[in-house]
């Protein structure tokens, strides 16, 4: 198997590029302004007729990473609307008021995705003991993946942590999916240490901007220097 590319969209604009430039998922986000919250019900099924990659959809309704019982509730609303929409998977996560992984919330959610796999998102890179966060999270039902960058602060804080990581335990570097201010750079030092997962963002936007649509060109280079460093990794 290849390594996974995961490619963050917007809206339809952005499948073009995507497609055409080799990527494997999408992630479906709305207001990347709050770093990516829970897109609307059209854009996930405009998404869907416009593609046939996967669509992995954020559950999440504001900027931070914990919630309330009546945000949960609306999520779990939403969650339904979104698989009838067309969604394959989903991102979520929550911690608690001491920033430890709150299990409850997670499940509460995650049980109502109908068996469709899941992505911790970067709520995990918040956590003030990640040692005790790791033990948890990988063994989460339905979960095959966490988006972390290591750090609070991003990838390029983070990569000693990442690759520590993923050397470190087989089981953590299976789900390790590496994003937050990925760089070309990081990713060959990420392919030796296991991670076989990645996801970028502006990165393969033309000026790094939102405003922009995904450009097939940028995001063809990273689908080659990610299987050139993973084939050179084995």
């Amino acid at each position: 198997m290849r390594p996974l590319l995961e490619v963050i969209a917007l809206g339809p604009g952005d499948v073009p590029g995507a497609v055409e430039g080799g990527a494997d998922r999408l992630e479906v986000v709305a207001d990347m302004d709050a770093d990516g919250l829970t897109p609307s019900i059209d854009t996930v099924r405009d998404l869907k007729r416009a593609c046939d990659l996967p669509l992995r959809v954020m559950l999440r309704a504001n900027d931070g990473f914990s919630t309330s019982g009546s945000e949960l509730a609306r999520l779990r609303i939403a969650a339904h609307q979104l698989v009838n929409a067309g969604a394959d998977g989903f991102v979520l996560g929550f911690l608690g008021l001491n920033a430890e992984i709150d299990v409850e919330a997670t499940l509460a959610l995650a049980d109502e995705l109908g068996g469709r796999p899941w992505t911790f998102h970067r709520a995990i890179d918040h956590c003030l003991d990640l040692d005790a966060a790791w033990e948890v999270v990988p063994g989460l039902p339905g979960l095959d993946a966490v988006l972390t960058a290591g750090s609070a602060r991003g990838v390029g804080s983070g990569l000693d942590e990442l690759c520590t990581r993923a050397t470190g335990s087989e089981r953590a570097a299976r789900v390790i999916m590496a994003g937050g201010g990925l760089e070309p750079d990081h990713v060959p030092w990420l392919a030796r240490a296991g991670v076989r997962q990645f996801h970028v963002g502006s990165r393969v936007r033309p000026g790094g901007s939102w405003k922009a649509y995904v450009d097939a060109a940028l995001v063809r280079s990273w689908r080659i220097l990610i299987d050139d460093a993973v084939a050179a990794a084995l």
